[in-house]
Parts: structure tokens; C-alpha cells; sequence
């Protein structure tokens, strides 16, 4: 059974579990975050680490793997999200997961969300492979 996080856990407690797994996953990408929103918009920068990462990247029901590859076909459906794909092929690469299989799983998406969105996806690949 997966765990969830207490209804009266520290906020602060929640953020440095964040911390340590985005840093796990993709190594100063939680910085980046921070850095990129926390001077417009600190809550969000803090939920997308505290939440996120801290409750639900954290859980154990899936491996950082998988969730990566989830996390790749869920931001190609979306469209739009090129920014959160660069960052999240690269944590795809830092959990083991080979460009071929990036790749592989991008061309899957075509079936399921359409050539356009994993065409993008795919230059996205390119670019953050070329880098």
C-alpha cells in the first residue's frame, strides 16, 4: 500500500523530501524551478517541490523510471509543454531510460495523441540528445 503524507506534516518537511528526490531524478532541475518562478510566484515554486515531488514523485507504487515515461507521454498529449519536456528527457536519461527508448516511447504517443504533438516531442528529444 502506498504511503501518503500525514494531513499535519510540516510544510517544510514536505519541501526537503521534494528537494531530495527532484535532485535524485534530475540533479539541479529543483533549483532551476525555484529559481525560474519563485520570484513571481514562491507558493508555486514550493508546490511543484513540496507536492510533486515531495508527496507523489516520493510515493513507492512506481519506480522513477516509469514515472518518467508516464510523465513523457502525459506532457506530449498535453502539447505545449516543451520547456517541461526538455526537463523531463533529461530526468528521463538520468533514470536509466536510453534515448532509443525516449524515442521509442515518443513515436508510441503518435497512435495515441497524433503525429503533430509527437513530432514536437521528438525535436524536443532531439535537442536536449544534441546537448
Amino acid at each position: 500500500m502506498a504511503s501518503t503524507p500525514e494531513p499535519n506534516e510540516h510544510r517544510e518537511a514536505r519541501f526537503i523530501r521534494g528537494m531530495e528526490e527532484i535532485t535524485a531524478v534530475d540533479g539541479d532541475a529543483g533549483q532551476r524551478i525555484i529559481d525560474s518562478v519563485g520570484d513571481i510566484s514562491p507558493e508555486l515554486a514550493h508546490q511543484i517541490i513540496a507536492w510533486a515531488y515531495g508527496d507523489i514523485y516520493s510515493r513507492p507504487g512506481l519506480v522513477p523510471r516509469d514515472r518518467q515515461l508516464v510523465t513523457l507521454g502525459m506532457l506530449t498529449a498535453m502539447g505545449g509543454c516543451e520547456a517541461e519536456l526538455d526537463v523531463h528527457i533529461n530526468a528521463a536519461l538520468n533514470v536509466g531510460i536510453t534515448p532509443d527508448e525516449i524515442i521509442e516511447a515518443l513515436l508510441h504517443t503518435a497512435v495515441y495523441c497524433g503525429i503533430p504533438r509527437s513530432l514536437n516531442a521528438t525535436l524536443v528529444a532531439k535537442k536536449v540528445f544534441s546537448e
